[in-house]
């Protein structure tokens, strides 16, 4: 049975949408994503290699929490990096604010990989290192909600559910092109060089793609709406102010959203290769192949999911795959737990399998929820500040609770409880993309 779907706002209607620029903003779009969540992501894939040479001592796994507040931390700053490109985005052009959202992350991420160590400098190494995940965290503020709106704002009315998978599949290209990378520097350097050296390099290829981002955003233009909104001076002069004043019911829909997709997708992207080597004992080199594997497998499933999510609608799609992490998440930790690389690749993928379901369906419909005038604000905050509340948190809290409880599969609780709150927020959701 399709779903019918609500006619476009006002505005929307009257836009020209050519198909150069329809590619043109998918290519941008997920490129940019690709390159920004690589960047991001991949601080999550070699913490247990950058713990000890920013924060040694006697406990591992001491050193391995800190090494992950830090991570959490460049997401706690997200919302004001949403704001301060959603302010860009909504006053002064989306174009301005991709392209100012990449370049930013690209010289904090080069700058991570050049970084002086404890054993160099001491104390101020970690400070440091804080200091440029700080700035990818603001850079990261803007860039999702950012590649969602140009490509919702870019695209055919009747399209947008199908085409909301290009973001996704850019940034969970970038998950897995991190996890890849880390994998094969680990393969071809030993213990020591990897300490020594070898973090060092995933980190400085952000030089190369962030050049090659920049090339693709800096041939796009402004999206359709955008640009007849600024012929006729619609323009907000404060989004802001606006978006809490006009639009509180949708931001906290998009919290509750956001906080069940960043829990559960940021868990099982960075927790648990992290889970399966320092908990688990499985070896380093094998795990970031298996992850990459994994994340491989969800980006093929997400041109059906965008299928699916034409032709029955995003709210129907999201709900399957939020109830798909909430059966999944606690026996899939049970299997990780069998003695068995193999059996724990399947239960990985099993947990994993959900993730298309939630990723494309809640690229559309984020945007929907807002209006055009304020529409990159008002997804700037809702979405950061629940990717804050459970999203960029996750791996610090599983490695928490594990450490607090020993209990090794006490993290498939948080998942659950986050996908209960997605699926309650879900249930107020009225219209559909």
């Amino acid at each position: 049975m399709s779903t019918t779907h609500q006619p476009a706002p006002p505005g929307e209607e009257s836009a020209s949408y050519d198909p150069r620029t329809v590619r043109r903003a998918m290519l941008a779009g997920s490129i940019g994503t690709l390159i920004e969540y690589y960047d991001f992501s991949v601080y999550g894939y070699l913490a247990v290699a950058i713990a000890p040479q920013f924060f040694p001592g006697d406990d591992p796994a001491a050193s391995t929490l800190a090494a992950l507040a830090v991570f959490a931390t460049g997401l706690v700053v997200r919302p004001v990096g949403g704001v301060f490109f959603g302010w860009i985005g909504d006053r002064w052009g989306r174009r301005k604010a991709l392209v100012s959202s990449v370049l930013c992350m690209g010289v904090a991420s080069s700058l991570t990989g050049l970084l002086p160590t404890f054993s160099q400098i001491g104390v101020f190494a970690a400070v440091l290192l804080f200091i440029t995940r700080l700035a990818q965290g603001v850079s990261s503020g803007g860039e999702s909600v950012g590649a969602y709106t140009y490509i919702y704002e870019s695209a055919p009315p009747e399209r947008r559910a199908f085409l909301g998978s290009v973001t996704p599949i850019g940034s969970n290209l970038g998950f897995m092109f991190a996890a890849a990378t880390a994998g094969a520097i680990s393969a071809l350097t030993t213990k020591d060089q990897m300490a020594d050296w070898g973090w060092r390099l995933p980190f400085l290829m952000a030089v190369p793609l962030t050049i090659l981002c920049l090339w693709a955003r800096l041939r796009i233009e402004d999206t359709p709406e955008f640009k007849k909104a600024a012929q006729r001076a619609d323009i907000p002069t404060a989004p802001i102010r606006e978006v809490l004043a006009t639009h509180r019911t949708a931001l906290l829909q998009s919290v509750g959203l956001a906080m069940a997709q960043g829990g559960a997708i940021f868990l099982g992207l960075t927790y648990i290769g992290i889970y399966l080597t320092s908990n688990l004992g499985y070896d380093t080199t094998l795990v970031y192949w298996l992850s990459a594997g994994v994340v491989l497998v969800t980006v093929l499933l997400m041109v059906p999911a965008g299928r699916l999510a034409a032709r029955f609608g995003c709210r129907r799609v999201l709900m399957g795959g939020l109830l798909g992490f909430l059966v999944t998440a606690y026996p899939a930790m049970l299997l990780m737990g069998q003695d068995s690389l193999a059996l724990a690749g399947l239960a990985y993928l099993l947990l994993m399998l959900s993730s298309a379901f939630v990723q494309v369906p809640a690229a559309s419909l984020w945007p929907h929820l807002f209006e055009r005038r304020v529409r990159y604000t008002g997804m700037a905050i809702g979405y950061n500040v629940g990717t804050v509340l459970a999203g960029g948190t996750a791996p610090y809290i599983a490695a928490f609770l594990v450490d607090k409880t020993g209990n090794l599969l006490s993290p498939a609780f948080f998942v659950m409880l986050v996908c209960l709150i997605g699926i309650g927020s879900l249930l107020t959701v009225r219209k559909d993309v």
